[in-house]
């Protein structure tokens, strides 16, 4: 019997790079690896045309698709991407924000409402440091240039009223923070003006290491941004699937992690490297990149409460019922 063969459109991870380069064999899958460097770009062509048969797809938007009770897709309890936030608010340092609170009816920039990493940072800001978001106007557009943030064919629809405009103006979200058009940035990337003019954009945690550190003990939570979606059609015809390319994603993260701690010769350029990785041993222990729906159940938990909060969801949806089962051993 010959394999299923399966595309799967992804960035260009160190967890996904032993899949990419075809390193591990996934079993009964032949899997074509469409790299592609702009998550937006595979979100948007995955949901909007179902142009892979598997995905790296948003998180809110799967949660979203999911709590409708009518999503095209299932998905494995397997992440991409996650990443702490608290380094990626920026304020403009004549706004008069000193620290979280003072963003309240401020003027905030961010690429989509609507976008993981913003619904992750606006839930920490109301629900660990107490800020007041309710009359704060959003400002969306690209960070980077003019215009809006991709094409979503099917943006999520808020079930109350947000005030949110669109930058019409011929800068990007970067500029506008600069030139102090808005007083904070929120998103998934840094702007280039904290870099380029850092009199007058700065992050709103001077040291955001340390406090995501400190989040992470107190909370357990690693946030995720993205999780693999499969077409439902093609995963109710092959249910056997999910238990296969649940085993190979973990074979790849180990095969990245082997490669990152061999220490004979440096696998990135991180001068650094084994001390972060001291560090990062003292913090994760061996929850590492956790795959998997309990190893990450306090994270997922609390991204489902604050989109039920952000009016994204009507009600909170079970962690369990986000992802397909996985059945047989794993190791």
């Amino acid at each position: 019997m010959s394999n299923l063969k399966l595309t799967f459109a992804c960035g260009p991870y160190d967890r996904m790079e032993a899949l990419s380069y075809n390193r591990i064999e996934v079993e009964g899958i032949d899997l074509n690896y469409l790299e592609i460097q702009a998550p937006r770009e595979i979100f948007d062509r995955m949901v909007g045309d179902h142009a892979f048969d598997m995905s790296e797809l948003s998180l809110a938007e799967h949660v979203g698709m999911t709590a409708k009770g009518n999503s095209p897709f299932v998905a494995l309890p397997v992440f991409p991407s996650k990443a702490f936030r608290h380094g990626f608010i920026c304020i403009n340092t004549n706004s008069g924000i000193k620290e979280p609170k003072d963003l309240a009816g401020k003027r905030i920039g961010v690429p989509l409402y609507t976008i993981t990493a913003a619904i992750w940072i606006r839930g920490d800001l109301e629900n660990v440091y107490g800020v007041d978001l309710s009359n704060v106007q959003w400002v969306q557009g690209a960070v980077e240039k003019a215009g809006t943030h991709g094409k979503p064919p099917a943006p999520p629809k808020l079930l109350k009223p947000v005030d949110i405009v669109q930058n019409t103006s011929e800068k990007s979200l970067s500029d506008m923070l600069r030139d102090g058009e808005i007083d904070a940035l929120i998103g998934s990337r840094l702007p280039d003006s904290v870099r380029t003019d850092p009199d007058k954009v700065t992050r709103l945690f001077p040291n955001a290491r340390e406090e995501e550190k400190r989040y992470y003990r107190e909370y357990k939570i690693h946030p995720i941004m993205h999780t693999v979606a499969i077409q439902r059609e093609i995963y109710e015809q092959n249910r056997w699937i999910a238990t296969s390319l649940f085993k190979a994603f973990l074979e790849a993260r180990k095969w990245a992690i082997d490669k990152m701690y061999f220490s004979a010769a440096q696998r990135y350029m991180l001068p650094w490297l084994y001390d972060d990785l001291h560090e990062i041993d003292e913090i994760f222990g061996d929850d590492l990149w956790a795959y998997g729906v309990e190893e990450n159940r306090p994270t997922l938990e609390a991204f489902v409460k604050y989109m039920q909060q952000q009016h994204f969801i009507e009600k909170e949806v079970p962690v369990d019922d986000l992802f397909v089962p996985i059945h047989g051993r794993i190791e």
